[in-house]
């Protein structure tokens, strides 16, 4: 027996297995979808649901047992609860970050373009696309123009002196270069339409991409459309945003 040492606490042992199987957990929502275990509104509902209760229990089972560790000098184990309590915030972090950030709302629309006037026309993907419960009939989605116009006001068509050729041969690359799976492309229409997807979730949203002649060279219009759900959570805007600032680089 080595006199002064510790005791290991094996309630900070179970804590830290039960952060640990929390953390992976989380994961798992997170990624499954990439791993090809569900579709991705399931891995979303599965996160949204579950991710701050996993996060309030592994946090709060932590710090009791700070507490009983203070109290209990003779056992060892605070390091353990410690780095449990951390992954309890890390589970949380996108609730706590809401509260000490700027809060941001979107608008509950799902369907974003350069032109809501008239916007981009999908020719080859229709509504019956894999998994899709949205329309592509931007006609049937009422007050999406001025929602949009209201939340994204800086999502306008790209005017750009390129000749419209060569405009479309650069828009190509730039979907391309986003890792837009291209669906097929119309040279001669200066049309190309693709699917792209989400970073986490990987959920997968369409694009569509028109080049028209305009007096100083040629504009550009981009529209994407989520396949599931009411929202997007600013997804396709941040989108339609990227393509162009590298269309304008």
């Amino acid at each position: 027996m080595i006199i002064g040492k510790k005791k290991s606490s094996q309630l900070a042992n179970i804590v830290f297995a039960i952060a640990v199987l929390a953390g992976i957990a989380v994961l798992v929502m997170l990624f499954g979808a990439s791993l090809g275990l569900w579709e991705p509104i399931d891995g979303f509902r599965y996160y949204r649901g579950w991710y701050q209760n996993i996060g309030y229990v592994v946090c709060g089972l932590s710090v009791l047992t700070l507490i009983f560790l203070i109290t209990k000098k003779h056992l060892a184990g605070k390091k353990k609860a410690f780095i449990s309590l951390l992954i309890g915030l890390g589970i949380l972090w996108p609730m706590i970050s809401s509260f000490i950030g700027d809060s941001v709302s979107y608008p509950p629309i799902h369907d974003i373009t350069t032109d809501t006037v008239n916007p981009p026309q999908f020719m080859t993907l229709t509504d019956d696309r894999p998994g899709a419960r949205n329309s592509l009939d931007y006609a049937t989605k009422e007050g999406y123009a001025e929602q949009q116009l209201e939340a994204y006001p800086d999502i306008v068509p790209i005017m750009s002196t390129l000749s419209p050729d060569d405009a479309y041969s650069k828009a190509l690359r730039v979907g391309e270069a986003m890792g837009w799976e291209i669906v097929s492309s119309d040279p001669a229409a200066r049309r190309f339409e693709g699917t792209a997807r989400t970073p986490i979730f990987r959920f997968v949203d369409d694009t569509v991409v028109v080049v028209s002649p305009a007096p100083n060279g040629s504009r550009i219009d981009i529209r994407s459309v989520s396949r599931v759900g009411r929202g997007d959570i600013g997804v396709n805007a941040k989108r339609i945003r990227e393509f162009i600032s590298l269309f304008n680089q």
